[in-house]
């Protein structure tokens, strides 16, 4: 499967779970329907950004963004 965006989705500490991933697909990144592959979470917090296996979807914390688990 080919990457569905060449540049990686820019995500706000706010837009991870509580324990600090993001699913793919994620509306985030403008996948269509036809598109999408069984959800995946990825973990973005330990070192800022994730890649989807299925995909190849870049997922990344905006610069100055810090995630901290509540």
């Amino acid at each position: 499967m080919t990457s569905t965006t060449s540049t990686p989705i820019q995500l706000l500490a706010k837009d991870l779970t509580p324990r600090g991933s993001v699913f793919c697909p994620n509306p985030l990144a403008k996948m269509a329907l036809w598109n999408s592959h069984p959800k995946v979470y990825l973990d973005v917090a330990h070192t800022g950004q994730a890649k989807c296996p299925y995909c190849g979807t870049v997922y990344q914390l905006k610069a100055g963004e810090k995630f901290s688990a509540h």
